[in-house]
């Protein structure tokens, strides 16, 4: 059954940080007098992802001062997604937002977010306007949406925005490791929720240095087809490694057929380094072939026992009267 969002509804807060000592104190008064105005019962989590600095010590005294604030500390940077994972799972609300610790997301843009969720969405994902930081990394980020929306079908402009608010519904049916929080979009709309884009504003970093580097994105793409794979084909991995294996086949078999005219012709083709490559090939579309049909039986046999659909709703005339 889906949970209905309340205009009461507990709203909680959690905000990935490393490193932020100077950002963290600002940032939580900001996000209090935003939720305070609007009268919204909250709380904020702080996940320290292995701080080197007094980042922690500052999430401390903000615990002590405020009850509706809570901190968890990783024993080293485990990342991002292991961070905001740790967040979704000690939190209680109905309502979770998720944000950067860098001042660079804007907290008065937190109503818009509750405002589309309460109109009916699962997940409203921001979309920075303006955005405040180097011209590389917004010409790179541009090309990683642009591929990552064609390659998933889902046509939002910023994935990597941090700025994002979720029902309880949506985390409770999705896993994140390495860096898939990004792609929590792709893996919600696998799921059958309900997606919607909201333009916020994105201010420039005033304090410490950005954790990003280039290295990001080509982890980014790896981790896309990871999640191509785990939403297009998840339940058909045939279609996936069957695919792969028949093309790599085909191309042997049409090279292997080109010898053998050759030596049909009197041709001698045992020292052609082409002969290699045509057997390789065939040997390898096998082996791919192979794993889909391995990835088949475990589907099979898991399927039995778990469901892969998602329920919004049960109308059940008897439980009516």
């Amino acid at each position: 059954m889906q949970r209905q969002v309340r205009g009461k509804s507990l709203i909680s807060v959690v905000i990935p940080v490393f490193n932020e000592e100077d950002n963290v104190i600002p940032l939580h008064g900001k996000i209090q007098d935003v939720l305070d105005r609007h009268e919204r019962p909250h709380e904020i989590i702080f996940v320290d992802d292995g701080s080197r600095d007094e980042t922690f010590p500052l999430i401390e005294q903000l615990c002590r001062k405020y009850g509706h604030v809570h901190g968890i500390r990783l024993r080293k940077n485990f990342g991002k997604a292991e961070a905001v994972a740790a967040g979704f799972h000690h939190s209680k609300g109905e309502i979770i937002i998720t944000c950067d610790g860098d001042l660079q997301d804007d907290p008065e843009e937190i109503p818009g977010f509750l405002e589309k969720i309460e109109e009916g969405y699962d997940l409203v994902s921001g979309w920075k306007q303006k955005r405040q930081d180097p011209f590389i990394r917004r010409i790179a980020s541009k090309v990683f949406n642009r591929i990552t929306g064609w390659m998933s079908g889902i046509s939002l402009h910023d994935f990597n925005c941090g700025f994002k608010a979720y029902r309880r519904e949506v985390l409770s049916s999705i896993s994140l490791y390495g860096e898939l929080h990004r792609y929590i979009p792709v893996l919600a709309h696998a799921q059958g929720f309900r997606i919607c884009e909201l333009k916020v504003k994105h201010h420039s970093r005033k304090h410490g240095k950005t954790k990003y580097g280039p290295e990001r994105y080509f982890r980014g793409f790896f981790d896309l087809l990871t999640v191509i794979l785990l939403t297009r084909y998840f339940r058909r991995p045939l279609h996936f490694f069957g695919t792969i294996g028949l093309l790599f086949a085909t191309a042997g078999f049409i090279i292997n057929l080109y010898l053998t005219v050759l030596r049909i012709l009197g041709q001698g083709i045992s020292s052609r380094p082409l002969l290699l490559l045509g057997v390789l090939l065939i040997v390898m579309g096998v082996q791919i072939f192979s794993i889909g049909l391995l990835g088949e039986l475990i589907i099979y046999i898991t399927a039995r026992f778990k469901k892969h659909y998602m329920i919004q709703s049960i109308t059940d005339e008897n439980e009516e009267k």
